[in-house]
C-alpha cells in the first residue's frame, strides 16, 4: 500500500534489460555512446521533431534548472505557478544554474490561466535597470496538484508569452500520464503548442534516473551542453543513461507505464469516493488530492500505508478531524493493494 510517489516504485522491466545488456563490453564516454543516437533518433520521431536537440541527465531538477539557465540571463525572471517543482521542490536549482535569475510567482495556485500570467509578466520591466527583466515561462504537466492543461489552455499560455517575446519551458516530470489523459500526440503537447524546450520525464514512470532535456530549436544545444558539464551533469558512464531511456522507448514501454498509472489512480478515486472522501478536484492523471477523517488515516499507517499527509496532523486527538492526503500511483501498484487501503475506511 504504498501511494507516497511514483518515485519510489521499481523501474520496468524493459528498462533494467536494456541496462543490464549495455554493462556487457565497452562504450565510448560522455554521450558518444550507440545507445544514445538511438535514443536522439527515437525521440525526434516521438516528438515530430527531426532537429531537435536531444539530452539525458540523470535528475528532474537538472533537468529543468539546466533547460531554464539556457534562457534565462541572470538579470532576468522565470515566470511560473506558486507551487512549480522549480519554486518549491528544488533548493533554488534555476536560480543557481542561471546565475542569479530570480522566479517571479503567477498567483492562482498550480494552474496559471493567459489573464494572471500576462498580468504578472506586465509588472516587470518597469522599474527599468532597477528591475529584473522579463525572462521564459515554466508551465508544468502534470501540475504539481494532480491537474492537466488542455492544449487550449497550453495555447493560452504560451500566446501570451509570445505577446512578449518570452520563451516557454515545459516542466514534463509526468509528461507521460498528461499525454495518455489528453490522448494528443508529444508533439501536439509541446513545439506546436507553442512549448521551446522540454523536460521529458522518465524517473517517475518507471526507470531508474533519467530525464531528457528537449530543444525544439537545436541553436541552445551547444550552451547547453557547456552548462551540463559546467554544472557536473555529464555522465562519463553515460551509456546507462541512454540504456534506461532506450528500454523506456522501446515497444510504447513509456505510454503503457503512464496508462497503467492513470488506471490505477482512477480504480482508486472511483473507491475512494465510494467510501465518502472529498477530493479538492477531479483526479486527472496518477495523482490525488484527498480529505478524509483522521481515524481512517491512523487506521491506514498502522496497516502499513505510505502516502503524505499534505494538511493536517497524523496526530490529534480529534478522530473525525478531516486531513488531507496526496496519493500517487505508479505503474507497479496492483490492484490487490488499492482494495486493500480501500478496504481499511470500512474497519
Amino acid at each position: 500500500m504504498f501511494f507516497a510517489s511514483d518515485n519510489a516504485g521499481p523501474a520496468l522491466p524493459g528498462v533494467m534489460q536494456r541496462v543490464t545488456e549495455a554493462n556487457a563490453g565497452y562504450a565510448m564516454p560522455y554521450g558518444a555512446d550507440e545507445i544514445m543516437e538511438e535514443v536522439r533518433t527515437a525521440l525526434r520521431a516521438v516528438f515530430e521533431a527531426p532537429e531537435a536537440a536531444v539530452y539525458l541527465v540523470a535528475t528532474g531538477t537538472a533537468a529543468n534548472a539546466l533547460a531554464l539557465a539556457c534562457y534565462a540571463q541572470p538579470w532576468q525572471t522565470v515566470f511560473c505557478s506558486e507551487v512549480a517543482h522549480v519554486q518549491e521542490d528544488e533548493c533554488n536549482a534555476p536560480e543557481f544554474y542561471s546565475g542569479g535569475a530570480k522566479l517571479s510567482l503567477v498567483p492562482g495556485g498550480d494552474k496559471m490561466t493567459p489573464e494572471t500570467l500576462r498580468a504578472r509578466i506586465a509588472v516587470e520591466e518597469t522599474r527599468r535597470v532597477h528591475g529584473p527583466q522579463r525572462g521564459p515561462v515554466s508551465i508544468t504537466q502534470v501540475t504539481e496538484r494532480g491537474r492537466i492543461y488542455t492544449l487550449e489552455e497550453l495555447h493560452g499560455l504560451t500566446g501570451v508569452a509570445r505577446e512578449f517575446g518570452l520563451p516557454v519551458h515545459l516542466d514534463g516530470a509526468r509528461f507521460a500520464n498528461a499525454l495518455v489523459a489528453l490522448d494528443c500526440t508529444p508533439a501536439e503537447m509541446t513545439w506546436k503548442a507553442g512549448v521551446d524546450v522540454v523536460s521529458f520525464g522518465g524517473t517517475k514512470n518507471g526507470c531508474l534516473g533519467v530525464e531528457a532535456v528537449i530543444f525544439f530549436d537545436p541553436a541552445k544545444a551547444w550552451e547547453f551542453e557547456l552548462r551540463r558539464k559546467r554544472g557536473a551533469h555529464l555522465f562519463s558512464k553515460h551509456r546507462y543513461l541512454s540504456a534506461q531511456m532506450a528500454g523506456y522507448l522501446e515497444n510504447g514501454a513509456w505510454l503503457d507505464a503512464a496508462r497503467t498509472a492513470n488506471a490505477n489512480c482512477a480504480r482508486l478515486a472511483q473507491g475512494l469516493g465510494k467510501k465518502g472522501a472529498e477530493f479538492l478536484h477531479p483526479p486527472q492523471a496518477n495523482m490525488i488530492f484527498t480529505r478524509f477523517p483522521r481515524g481512517i488515516h491512523q487506521r491506514l499507517h498502522d496497516a502499513g500505508a505510505r502516502y503524505y499527509i499534505w494538511e493536517g496532523t497524523l496526530e490529534g486527538a480529534d478522530p473525525d478531524e478531516m486531513l488531507t492526503a496526496r496519493l500517487v500511483c505508479d505503474w507497479s501498484i496492483s490492484t490487490q493493494q488499492i482494495d486493500l487501503f480501500l478496504s481499511h475506511f470500512d474497519k
